[in-house]
């Protein structure tokens, strides 16, 4: 059985992502709106909704994909660990990823996988990362940037995001630099073209961190508008969207091969929302089939980043590819 604990624009659209592609498999839905079940859904085998996760240890579920809002993870996670079952975390906030990873002894104990930060960026951003990194004798630096957000949660987020410090990794340490600085304008596939992206407590650097343990800087920056960065401080002065539209990811790799210095680039298009459906969708079916590995961290540490770009991109995500001009050798 596959739970989902929350309905929002994520929750919703993999609920019905996984009644076709998985319709043998028993799915556990826990929501405050029973309303996004679709009376027209038909499976092989049940949905079983519940208004609360009060029942999780009780039903037999093996994989638990976490579309609530960001800060409601942790806590959840440490239950359905000690249980044994595998977890799929949809959260981008800075400490859910922290407090996630840091369970990986008891996830091992317990035979579950533990997958942090599977979204948009991060998740598919860190398998981007990883797919391009294969081209590279050795990785220096990588930097990722987002545009765009998904539901009400998903900007409320963001908001949040603006006003506290980022983490980058820098020379062999963490450096924490203030929120809403670092201005950059940053080239994304069309339809969205330039866009300023500044930087915001990200997890993105966490989960590279574990992959790159040898980069000399790793850092993530997100778009935002003048108005953005100078109401972060502020509670939203407007009630959130309920779908922020298409979005975009980019991400950067500099590094080395048969000693030139090479950049590779690479991007997606898609709404923030639908990418998440779709990287958790994967990841679901990829447990299924025995094709994740039981271990903790991001998308890249837990499957094949060429495999799942392929599956993900068969589901309708536009990844674009540019390769990088050699600098003369040195």
């Amino acid at each position: 059985m596959i739970g989902i604990l929350g309905l929002g624009a994520v929750g919703s659209q993999l609920l019905q992502r996984l009644n076709t592609s998985l319709p043998q498999i028993p799915l556990f839905v826990s929501g405050p709106d029973r309303k996004k079940v679709s009376h027209l859904m038909t499976r092989k085998n049940s949905i079983i909704f519940c208004d609360s996760n009060e029942k999780l240890e009780d039903q037999n579920i093996q994989i638990l994909v976490l579309s609530c809002s960001s800060g409601h993870h942790l806590q959840t996670a440490q239950r359905a660990i000690k249980n044994g079952i595998s977890v799929i975390s949809t959260s981008n906030k800075l400490s859910d990823v922290v407090g996630l990873l840091k369970l990986e002894d008891e996830a091992k104990e317990n035979g579950a996988v533990i997958v942090a930060g599977a979204a948009f960026s991060p998740g598919l951003t860190c398998a981007l990362v990883d797919f391009a990194s294969k081209e590279l004798d050795s990785v220096d630096e990588i930097h990722v940037a987002k545009d765009g957000t998904g539901g009400p949660a998903c900007a409320k987020q963001h908001h949040r995001a603006m006003k506290r410090p980022s983490i980058e990794w820098c020379d062999g340490q963490w450096v924490r630099r203030p929120g809403g600085s670092g201005r950059e304008l940053v080239w994304f596939p069309e339809p969205i073209a330039g866009a300023d992206c500044y930087r915001a407590a990200l997890p993105d650097p966490i989960l590279l961190k574990q992959l790159f343990p040898l980069a000399s800087r790793i850092t993530a920056r997100v778009s935002a508008s003048r108005q953005d960065r100078f109401t972060s401080w502020l509670p939203m002065l407007t009630p959130p969207h309920r779908d922020g539209g298409v979005g975009a990811v980019r991400v950067e790799i500099r590094g080395r091969l048969e000693n030139h210095s090479v950049t590779k680039v690479i991007g997606a298009v898609s709404s923030p929302s639908t990418a998440t459906a779709i990287v958790t969708e994967v990841l679901c079916e990829m447990f299924v089939k025995k094709e994740l590995t039981s271990q903790t961290g991001g998308v890249a540490s837990v499957c094949d980043s060429t495999d799942f770009l392929q599956k993900i991109k068969k589901k309708g995500i536009r990844v674009v590819e540019f390769d990088g001009i050699p600098e003369e050798k040195s």
